[in-house]
């Protein structure tokens, strides 16, 4: 198997990265995934098998930039207002600390965009 394809190699780093993290009730994982369209984030505690929290880039979820005329706005900018809005939720239920999960995903783009956003939003890493 000399040629992986994209899939595999991010699956291959999936694995190898939550071989190392774990979530908890205190400290949750905060675990993203990115489909072609949207952006889903989870709050998840490990030990309970349970997601706490969700937030999502489905239509409605993410604000649109305000203007002339209402205007697209792009993956990164969504990315970053869900990172913002999942940490005011995670605040509200009194979560301070998570561990990021970048599920496989190179941290660049969308991701650093979320986790740059969680982090102003008020999550510790």
């Amino acid at each position: 198997m000399a040629n992986k394809t994209k899939k595999e190699k991010r699956e291959r780093r999936h694995r190898r990265v939550r071989a190392k993290i774990f979530g908890t009730s205190r400290v949750p994982r905060l675990c993203l995934f990115r489909s072609s369209r949207h952006i889903y984030v989870q709050l998840i505690d490990d030990e309970k098998n349970r997601v706490l929290l969700e937030e999502h880039t489905l239509p409605g979820a993410v604000k649109k930039k305000k203007g002339a005329r209402e205007k697209k706005i792009k993956k990164t900018e969504k990315a970053y207002q869900l990172g913002k809005m999942i940490a005011q939720k995670a605040k509200e239920k009194k979560i301070k600390k998570v561990v990021f999960d970048r599920a496989g995903y190179k941290y660049h783009g969308i991701v650093k965009r979320l986790a740059e956003g969680a982090r102003e939003g008020g999550l510790e890493f």
